[in-house]
């Protein structure tokens, strides 16, 4: 039930929520994205919620809720594979251990914009992901490179990571382990990325097969050349909005590349025709 209109009050959705008890996916988010129109969250809604004991799919993207909502699931332990917090307000890090800790089946976790997010609240919410295939923690402002690497090291079945409008490459720190098991980096809009930071991702992650750069301003052409020189798996790459014009460097003809988005850039001709060569031969 996304974008509903017609739903505005939660117990409502309590009262149907209690007519089907073997409900297994529940997505949910209201019109009004904000907090000051927002449904209220009940006490009835959340013994109804708690109820769901097959539960395995929890998306409620822009609610405002309390860390009571998260320790309530928690003490019921429903086996959650995928929980989508996205644009949540209202709870904090401790609702958030307390109920991962106990569900830590979870193999996609969005916890998009949790601005109280640090690195050491990810690296010690890893121990209770060992089943995580997927993370994204776009708009976390407060999380650096730190907060990759613990996960890349301590989530072995991890294949993507969504860092949007992060941090990274803010702070100086070692290299990460190396992890043939990631495929997919998403780092759009990290203006502070730079070409040393990303050439030490293409030895670490040597299996990627999607990465995405768009809008990371600071990142050099040739930077980009050196890093595509190293990722020999990459099929998908999104360069959109970055500085790129004539891509010097880069042999297509080695490149297994399927989707290559220049959307915004400053590409000229010279470069399109030598993609074009390729994509014709």
């Amino acid at each position: 039930m996304l974008d509903c209109y017609g739903i505005t009050d939660a117990d409502i959705v309590a009262s149907a929520l209690r007519e089907r008890p073997t409900l297994r996916s529940l997505s949910f988010s209201p019109i009004f994205h904000s907090q000051e129109y927002g449904i209220l969250i009940t006490n009835h809604f959340i013994h109804s919620l708690v109820s769901l004991k097959g539960l395995t799919c929890l998306e409620l993207s822009y609610w405002r809720i309390s860390d009571q909502l998260l320790s309530s699931i928690a003490k019921e332990n429903p086996p959650l594979r995928r929980l989508d917090l996205a644009y949540f307000t209202g709870y904090s890090y401790i609702g958030v251990v307390s109920l991962l800790s106990k569900c830590q089946r979870i193999q996609h976790l969005v916890l998009k914009r949790a601005d109280f997010l640090k690195d050491r609240h990810v690296a010690l919410l890893t121990s209770f992901l060992g089943d995580l295939v997927s993370i994204n923690l776009s708009e976390c402002s407060m999380l650096t490179e730190s907060a990759l690497f613990a996960l890349n090291e301590k989530c072995p079945l991890l294949n993507e990571i969504v860092m949007a409008c992060a941090n990274i490459a803010y702070e100086r720190v070692g290299n990460c382990v190396v992890n043939p098991q990631i495929k997919c980096l998403r780092l759009a809009n990290n203006y502070v990325l730079q070409d040393t930071k990303i050439i030490m991702f293409a030895s670490n992650f040597p299996n990627l097969q999607l990465l995405d750069l768009s809008s990371c301003i600071n990142i050099s052409e040739e930077g980009i050349c050196q890093v595509l020189r190293r990722f020999s798996k990459i099929r998908h790459l999104n360069l959109a909005q970055c500085s790129i014009m004539k891509l010097r460097g880069m042999n297509f003809e080695v490149l297994k590349l399927e989707v290559l988005n220049l959307s915004y850039t400053r590409v000229d001709d010279e470069a399109l025709y030598k993609i074009c060569i390729v994509v014709m031969k």
